[in-house]
């Protein structure tokens, strides 16, 4: 997701999205832990997108 698609979001869908996000890297964690993921990459990019939106709610509550 991109910062652009970020700022076009509502707070309240921003922490539903951080919520489900977070829930879902936690898994994929879990799943490469146990087998190996076919494309790793998944779980860098799912972590830049949860720093971004966090960053953005944070920017928020800020201004």
């Amino acid at each position: 997701m991109k910062q652009s698609e970020i700022k076009e979001l509502s707070t309240a869908d921003l922490q539903d999205k951080l919520g489900a996000l977070k829930k879902n890297y936690t898994d994929l964690k879990m799943a490469h832990a146990i087998t190996p993921l076919e494309n790793p990459l998944e779980l860098r990019s799912l972590r830049k997108t949860v720093a971004r939106i966090a960053t953005e709610l944070t920017k928020r509550e800020l201004q």
